[in-house]
């Protein structure tokens, strides 16, 4: 964990992070709540790489052979919990999108029947 090129890595993958969403929220292709969790992700790659010890500390109280695996377990779950969050979403407006276009097409047929 302490390695430099793997900081570096961290580093550098935190800040290309923020420079995407930063874009992303500028030209509104992106929602300000999706923009935080990613800022906050990245922050937390930032923190560990700055400050290592934090994950030597973790690694050794759960027991990890290695701090850059704690540090990798991490961030597939918190990236896991997202993706389900964003399927649960998706899956909501999913079915809202169905009630629309249902409700679209009953009112295109109720005025497009011939009156009695």
């Amino acid at each position: 964990m302490s390695s430099p090129i793997f900081r570096g890595f961290l580093l550098l993958g935190a800040f290309l992070t923020c420079f995407v969403i930063i874009r992303r929220v500028r030209s509104a292709k992106i929602q300000m709540e999706d923009a935080i969790f990613w800022v906050l992700l990245a922050g937390a790659l930032v923190v560990v790489a700055a400050f290592p010890q934090i994950a030597f500390f973790f690694s050794n109280v759960i027991g990890f052979e290695s701090p850059s695996n704690f540090v990798f377990l991490l961030v597939t779950a918190v990236l896991v919990i997202k993706v389900f969050a964003n399927a649960a979403e998706i899956s909501l407006l999913k079915h809202k999108v169905n009630q629309l276009s249902q409700e679209i097409a009953l009112q295109r047929h109720e005025r497009e029947a011939p009156r009695r």
